[in-house]
């Protein structure tokens, strides 16, 4: 299974706004978000309606920058299952090149239970 997502790069999506660094470029936590929705995009559709997935871990390399204005193509490979932990390859590039790659890791889960779990979670704060 395989899935892309993709977006041009604006303003609010670069290093400078996340503050995750000072230069104008895409961002490295944009190019995850976008690896992961990829990821998502690949399986969630294909799971039964009280299910869906959650990331578990993220293994990436940012490899080169992104001016504002390129677009930005994020592919996501499943490569492994095991039980419930899903493991994708995952890419990003920019118009030019590849710009990150990776490991992602995703976990299906009840949404039910999940996220009766988290609201079991935030009464506790009350």
């Amino acid at each position: 299974m395989t899935a892309q997502a993709g977006k041009i790069v604006s303003e609010d999506d670069t290093a400078v706004k996340f503050g995750s660094g000072g230069v104008r470029v895409f961002a490295t936590p944009m190019m995850v978000a976008l690896m992961e929705n990829a990821a998502l995009n690949a399986v969630d559709p294909h799971l039964g309606e009280d299910s869906a997935t959650v990331g578990l871990s993220l293994n990436v390399k940012h490899l080169a920058a992104t001016p504002v204005g390129m677009k930005v193509t994020a592919v996501a490979e499943l490569i492994s299952i095991e039980g419930k932990k899903l493991t994708f390859k995952v890419e990003a590039y920019d118009e030019q090149e590849k710009i990150g790659e990776g490991i992602h890791e995703r976990y299906i889960i009840k949404l039910s239970k999940f996220l009766e779990r988290a609201a079991q979670k935030s009464s506790k704060l009350l």
